[in-house]
């Protein structure tokens, strides 16, 4: 398998030596195109494939195609792109906000799968929803799902519209945790911890909360009834999270990066 990630940025970078380091694909299956000459000689020290600053005919050799760039890249990129590519290559689309058929239209090619990962990916845990167009094959599928596992876990979906919704959740999601991680962090500090005390208090708690329900089958209403027995301190915090309507916020602010993502798709 020949692999070519387009972007040598944070996420191209992850998903290279996720690959390589999963063994799903050799160094001399994996190819990296970088548009920035100083940033591609960097990447070539790295040993994870070959890296290219310029489009050309490898292009072509390649049976899935990754594209790991900004949104507001996409015009230049197809551009430079089209003349390169086969109409039965794979495409895999990381980019917020742009639809299946855009790509298609400006690449006149059929097969495309969009995906939407998250911060998660650096460290094998992410999270990632994904879909694709009806020409991709089953066999072809599987094999990309394959490779988004490397990063994590993954649900596909019919429905590309989920795409924008799993953005607003799993995408932006990292950092609403990281903001109320930050908060409780700050109110630690107040209450007399010292800052590396309570960023150690905030993260085991996160993470050995995040454990627990995972390994239960307990809704999180459930375990929160648990936690907070009548009359005790963690009944006075939901109380106040309650009657300051936090749980109306933070749907408010999912329904806004949901908003957000779907002007994207329509600029």
């Amino acid at each position: 398998m020949k692999i070519l990630i387009i972007g040598g940025g944070s996420m191209g970078m992850t998903y290279a030596k996720s690959f390589l380091s999963s063994h799903i694909v050799k160094s001399d299956g994996m190819m990296i195109l970088e548009k920035s000459e100083k940033k591609a000689i960097e990447l070539q020290k790295h040993n994870i494939g070959t890296v290219y600053s310029k489009p050309g005919e490898f292009i072509k050799s390649a049976d899935l195609i990754i594209l790991a760039v900004k949104p507001q890249d996409i015009q230049v990129l197809f551009d430079s792109l089209k003349e390169y590519l086969d109409s039965q290559q794979v495409i895999l689309s990381i980019m917020a906000g742009v639809k299946m058929q855009t790509i298609c239209n400006y690449l006149s090619v059929t097969k495309v799968i969009r995906a939407m990962p998250n911060l998660a990916t650096q460290i094998g845990k992410s999270m990632t929803v994904f879909t694709s167009t009806n020409d991709v094959t089953r066999i072809e599928l599987v094999m990309v799902q394959n490779l988004i596992n490397t990063t994590g876990k993954s649900i596909y979906t019919n429905d590309e519209s989920m795409i924008d919704a799993a953005t607003a959740i799993s995408g932006s999601g990292p950092a609403y945790v990281l903001y109320f991680m930050d908060s409780l962090i700050k109110t630690a500090i107040e209450m007399g911890f010292s800052p590396s005390e309570a960023e150690l208090l905030v993260a085991q708690t996160f993470r050995g909360t995040t454990d627990l329900f995972r390994q239960s089958n307990l809704p999180a209403k459930d375990w929160i009834k648990k936690v907070a027995s009548k009359g005790g301190t963690t009944e006075a915090a939901i109380k106040s999270f309650d009657e300051n309507k936090l749980n109306e916020k933070i749907e408010k602010g999912a329904k806004a990066a949901l908003g957000r993502a779907i002007e994207l798709g329509e600029s």
